[in-house]
């Protein structure tokens, strides 16, 4: 069995995330992560809070918290929203651990060791009004590039293109909105990244026929217009701070690396942070350090992209140490909440802990799985949401389960009854289940997650098929025995569900599987020639009839969500 690293980007600390932030990274790497575990390999997902740079000091200002207490509030805040949701993560840290802030300066020594580190003195926009030097995300402005007027100094959010605040058209302070800006100079360090171009190319080339289209394109298209050198300090209190053994007059000046420096280091550190737990059985270098045998998968929406796909690369190899780098990147378009953006900032479309107040985290893992933005962008609305859990959960997966038990205890009672052998119907039935999981086991090695949904749904359906095609409801009137075996076979496809369907839908899975009291229930998958012969719950095996899986969402229920998180064309 093989060693699995699966990563997802890091959750900003600044908010509780959408919808949108949930499907892009977390939870998929999630359904992975289970699956993984489930078909019997080593797997270890991290995830952490990424806990620097002005956004958390901004909001610890706004809180009345040092940002010390804020960044510690948001962090259990976001991970009880995750516990919700049933996300599996070995270890979820925080950027401002200590471990993050020793590999984070290991880094950083040893790429000036190499030659990749230049300090420079550079000239920075300073506000008066807000008496300090803005870093990059807190100069807005219109887009060189696309003309998009909110652009961040960093980055533009609507065509992707790094910036640096002096890019910018008609630049304001994001803090004050003032225009009235200064450019000061003051000296940082920076990041040789087109010493490093080659190298990182050529790492690029082993890996991008592998990767999915939007990772690789986004990739080429960063190293086609050419690595350029980044600053990777800023003037700010709150950070890893620059090493003063190394950087003595900019540890001084209190200077912090920049938080997309630090940040990537977290995965490594948050890694760190879970081994020094339990420090006799875990060790985090063999996953991270001349770790040859792992398989890294990381996860992430397209914008983090070129962080992960050339920048962090370029960190690692700088570093002329064996650092595991990405074998696999699953990039994800948006997901726009009725054709516009989810927006932290404004307040638009639908927040986890919002989610998970209104429905169960079954609904929302199952549906946002199935419209995973893929090969593009995929929208969200309350009607497209209703009819898929409505039809998928409740009409073909729930309804299976509740018409089976419900009748099997009403015509033979608590115990799945014996009936007749298996027949043809029972032969063919376990040949198309055999062929479907195949099916959905590949699609789910290839992390193509609709592809995955739409075979577990056809696995579903095959029950529903199988039942109308022997009604047992007819057949108990002339053939008890073979109404017996409908229902045992039916019986045990409920227990196969239960067992493959769990990295989609954990919390349903667990109680569809808790129906049977069956004595050595150890089974954590099922082989396709496993699920030929349909026998793993034998007769006699006492069973109960769980409370409804999936309460069906009604039009009124549609009328209120909609009057409550906006239901109409995002403006």
């Amino acid at each position: 069995m093989a060693r699995h690293l699966i990563t997802s980007a890091l959750p900003y600390i600044n908010g509780i995330k959408h919808l949108g932030n949930m499907v892009g990274s977390m939870l998929p790497a999630d359904v992975y992560s289970r699956y993984l575990r489930q078909r019997g390999h080593d797997v270890l997902y991290i995830c952490a809070t990424d806990e620097h740079g002005t956004p958390a000091e901004l909001a610890a200002k706004e809180a009345g918290l040092s940002v010390a207490e804020f960044c510690a509030q948001a962090h259990d805040a976001q991970k009880a929203v995750y516990d919700g949701f049933e996300l599996s993560f070995d270890y979820f840290g925080r950027s401002s651990s200590q471990q993050n802030a020793e590999i984070t300066q290991h880094f950083a020594r040893r790429l000036q060791e190499n030659g990749f580190i230049e300090e420079r003195a550079i000239r920075q926009v300073y506000s008066p009004v807000d008496g300090r030097f803005l870093p990059d995300r807190y100069v807005e402005g219109t887009c060189p590039h696309c003309g998009y007027d909110k652009a961040r100094g960093d980055q533009c959010e609507n065509c992707t293109r790094v910036l640096d605040p002096t890019d910018l058209i008609e630049p304001r302070s994001a803090i004050s909105g003032s225009t009235e800006l200064e450019v000061r100079e003051t000296k940082h360090l920076f990041l040789l990244q087109s010493k490093l171009q080659v190298e990182v190319e050529a790492w690029v080339a082993e890996h991008e026929e592998e990767w999915p289209q939007l990772a690789s394109s986004i990739a080429r298209k960063w190293l086609t217009e050419g690595l350029h050198d980044r600053a990777i300090t800023r003037d700010l209190d709150w950070g890893v701070p620059v090493p003063a053994d190394t950087w003595p007059e900019l540890a001084a000046e209190g200077k912090v690396f920049y938080v997309w420096f630090d940040a990537p280091i977290e995965y490594i550190a948050s890694t760190k942070e879970w081994a020094d737990a339990d420090p006799a059985n875990r060790d985090y270098k063999s996953w991270w350090y001349e770790a040859e045998d792992v398989r890294y998968t990381q996860f992430m929406a397209k914008d983090n992209v070129p962080f992960h796909t050339v920048m962090f690369p370029a960190t690692e190899l700088g570093t002329r140490e064996p650092w595991k780098k990405v074998d696999y990147v699953k990039a994800f378009n948006w997901l726009t909440y009725y054709g516009g953006k989810f927006s932290t900032s404004q307040k638009r479309g639908v927040f986890t802990d919002q989610a998970l107040a209104t429905l169960p985290a079954d609904f929302w893992r199952y549906f946002l799985i199935a419209n995973a933005p893929e090969s593009d962008d995929s929208s969200f609305t309350w009607e497209h949401f209703a009819a898929t859990v409505n039809k998928d959960l409740g009409g073909t997966l729930g309804n299976f389960v509740n018409r089976v038990l419900t009748f099997s205890r009403k015509k033979f009672g608590d115990e799945v009854p014996a009936g007749s052998p298996a027949g043809e119907a029972e032969a063919r039935l376990g040949e198309q289940i055999a062929e479907l999981l195949a099916e959905y086991e590949g699609h789910m090695e290839s992390l193509q997650y609709r592809k995955a949904a739409a075979a577990l749904r056809a696995l579903w359906s095959a029950g529903n098929a199988y039942l109308d095609e022997k009604a047992p409801w007819l057949e108990v009137k002339t053939d008890l025995e073979g109404a017996a075996l409908t229902l045992r076979t039916a019986m045990n496809l409920i227990h196969l569900y239960s067992v493959v369907s769990e990295p989609f839908i954990p919390a349903s899975a667990r109680a569809m599987r808790s129906s049977f009291a069956l004595a050595d229930d150890t089974a954590t998958w099922v082989t396709p020639e496993q699920a030929k012969s349909l026998d793993a719950v034998p007769a006699g095996t006492p069973f109960t009839v769980p409370p409804v899986l999936f309460a069906r969402v009604t039009e009124e229920d549609l009328e209120s969500y909609r009057e409550r998180f906006g239901g109409s064309e995002a403006g």
